[in-house]
């Protein structure tokens, strides 16, 4: 009879438990910001995956009237989206600086190659120079959108441009050492 009526306590106050409302309701808002904020989505994703699982979980402990853990997944979910945010943000300032960086010498390397093309075709040395001021040119477009990516806060782009640009004219450079290195044997 006295475990009975333990029994019928525990069960009038599990029966008694509600839902967490506030803490879902700030999960899914938490959730929510961090998937419309592109940093987040570009440079935290792996965070904002794990925000979402622990969103799903939360609703289904939820629904299963877990309440405890339906709290915990909630605060959780929280936590996970609020350091994708923050680790979003940290991510486009990498970008930002990465790219900024590849950009900033391009330009004096595109002039230095211009300069080098010049100077191999009137020493005749023998290279294919349309192909090489079609990669010089292929560097100075790569160029501009990369600054231009850059200035519209896209990062990542300008970065690729970057690297395109960087290996153009590590193109140009070897085929111009290479042909200088073939007259030096000649001779």
């Amino acid at each position: 009879m006295k475990y009975l009526a333990i029994i019928c306590v525990l069960l009038a106050f599990s029966g008694c438990a509600k839902p967490p409302i506030a803490e879902m309701d700030s999960a899914k808002e938490a959730v929510l910001r961090a998937e419309n904020d592109d940093d987040a989505v570009k440079y935290a994703g792996s965070f904002l995956t794990r925000a979402r699982d622990a969103l799903k979980q939360m609703e289904s402990a939820a629904e299963s009237k877990r309440y405890d853990a339906a709290r915990t997944h909630a605060a959780e979910a929280v936590t996970l989206a609020e350091k994708a945010v923050l680790e979003g943000k940290a991510g486009g300032i990498r970008a930002r600086e990465a790219a900024a960086a590849m950009l900033s010498g391009l330009r004096p390397a595109i002039d230095e190659a211009d300069k080098n093309i010049k100077a191999a075709q009137s020493a005749n040395l023998a290279l294919d120079y349309p192909q090489l001021n079609r990669e010089l040119d292929g560097a100075r477009r790569d160029t501009e959108g990369g600054e231009n990516d850059q200035a519209m806060g896209r990062h990542q782009e300008a970065l690729e441009k970057g690297r395109n640009a960087r290996a153009s004219l590590g193109s140009i450079n070897q085929a111009l050492s290479n042909a200088v290195t073939a007259v030096s044997r000649k001779k």
